[in-house]
């Protein structure tokens, strides 16, 4: 135990160790993780200056305690709050306390089921149209082809309409921003650097490019009056309660930047890690075939369709419990409070690797495995225990409906056409804000 007495905490990593290493972490944090977890066990901490504390863990009592349990003593850090929020504004993903209460309020309606089984055949068009063209018994890089895909799904979703310049545009502006914004929280010793070379104005100016196209968007809707059922529509219909308005135009273009950044990118990442392991699993394929045909036979209706994907369901629950596409969480409390019988101050930021979490051996059976049948029958309530593919809590992702429909379409239409098979066993990983698949490499063969 370290610190004074009246505050004291897990096993801490000297902060001089963790300099030393700073470029590596910065490039990818994963194994120095996993290298600490297994010295100090599934909690350690590391104090920074005199008063700063950071509490890193994979434990599951963790993750239930800031996301459930004690929830409104946990709020998001000011790595997402202050550093996303500067390009992405205040939405659903960078607010807090009230405010961020009563935006969830607003916009959940528009993410009810009835609400997504509205958008699936619009969806399920839009993933037909995207993948009819795909190259066939030849090696292919597959997250370029799931990224455009996804992004495809959501713009068409929220708008109904794509004008390809506009997105095409958009797609450039969100990737250039996410670099510079992994750079600025993962080395914050450069951060007077990066303002007075003039890199923060300038993404802060892309981020404004993002407003004016999604403005020109909104604006044209509503002075068209023309109803097109996509999540647009849904979210000018929504109105506050307890004042009957609508969400001003610069809130509701925040709420849409985050469903197109947080919405396109978790998915394509998930999708290509789900093709990429069926791919090294033709028997897993090979069910996960059989059943979609079944399905077909019986119905053509695809919202009944979904709804009878238990193995396909499975098979990428699977994949996201190997490679969560939001890989790790933070929360700061905001009084003191007791963490695993630690005393802890306030402010104190904590971090809980999903990643780490969902291969941690004292939940899961060989964790390392791939193996869909954790999420079937009996075992999935016992796997669902210790499963954040999503998060947890009143802050669990809002589309995670319209994601799992996404994903499972997707996988539907491709593996009913093709046999996919995986060039190399392993895959890279490379955490960003989310968990992004590098060198996944595939042949899709006609079956």
């Amino acid at each position: 135990m370290s610190g004074n007495k009246k505050y004291n905490y897990p096993k801490q990593l000297s902060i001089f160790r963790f300099l030393l290493k700073a470029e590596s972490i910065r490039k990818n944090p994963i194994p120095f993780h996993k290298k600490y977890f297994d010295k100090f066990g599934d909690t350690f901490s590391l104090k920074i200056g005199k008063t700063k504390h950071v509490i890193l863990s994979r434990d599951n009592e963790v993750a239930e305690y800031i996301l459930q349990k004690n929830q409104k003593n946990y709020q998001k850090s000011e790595l997402q709050t202050k550093f996303i929020s500067k390009y992405l504004g205040k939405g659903l993903l960078t607010a807090n306390g009230d405010f961020w209460l009563k935006q969830r309020r607003l916009i959940q309606p528009a993410f009810h089921k009835q609400k997504m089984n509205q958008l699936v055949q619009n969806m399920n068009q839009t993933i037909i149209a995207e993948l009819q063209n795909l190259p066939e018994d030849k090696l292919v890089a597959l997250f370029p082809i799931m990224n455009q895909l996804a992004f495809n799904v959501v713009a068409k979703s929220l708008f109904h309409i794509l004008i390809e310049e506009e997105m095409s545009r958009l797609k450039i502006i969100i990737n250039d921003v996410q670099n510079f914004l992994i750079k600025e929280i993962r080395l914050p010793y450069k951060a007077f650097w990066f303002k007075i070379s003039g890199q923060i104005k300038k993404h802060q100016k892309l981020a404004l490019e993002t407003d004016t196209i999604i403005q020109k968007i909104v604006e044209e809707r509503i002075n068209s009056n023309a109803k097109h059922n996509d999540l647009l529509d849904m979210l000018l219909e929504t109105r506050y309660e307890d004042i009957g308005e609508a969400m001003p135009t610069q809130q509701l273009i925040d709420e849409i930047k985050i469903l197109f950044i947080a919405g396109h990118e978790t998915s394509a990442n998930a999708m290509t890690f789900t093709l990429h392991l069926l791919g090294n699993h033709p028997e897993i394929q090979q069910k996960v075939f059989e059943e979609l045909i079944a399905i077909q036979s019986q119905t053509n209706d695809v919202v009944e369709q979904l709804q009878e994907m238990t193995y396909t369901n499975a098979v990428i629950n699977e994949s996201m419990r190997l490679y969560p596409p939001a890989w790790i969480t933070d929360r700061e409390n905001i009084e003191d409070d007791t963490l695993l019988g630690f005393h802890i101050k306030e402010k104190t930021l904590i971090g809980v690797s999903f990643y780490e979490l969902h291969r941690n051996p004292k939940y899961w059976k060989n964790p390392s495995d791939f193996n869909p049948e954790r999420f079937l029958g009996e075992q999935k309530k016992e796997s669902n225990k210790y499963f954040y593919p999503f998060g947890v809590g009143p802050r669990m992702c809002i589309g995670l409906g319209f994601a799992m429909y996404e994903m499972s379409l997707t996988l539907s239409y491709i593996i009913k056409k093709y046999k996919v098979t995986s060039s190399k066993k392993d895959i890279d990983i490379n955490p960003l804000i989310t968990l992004k698949p590098v060198g996944a490499v595939v042949t899709f063969s006609k079956r």
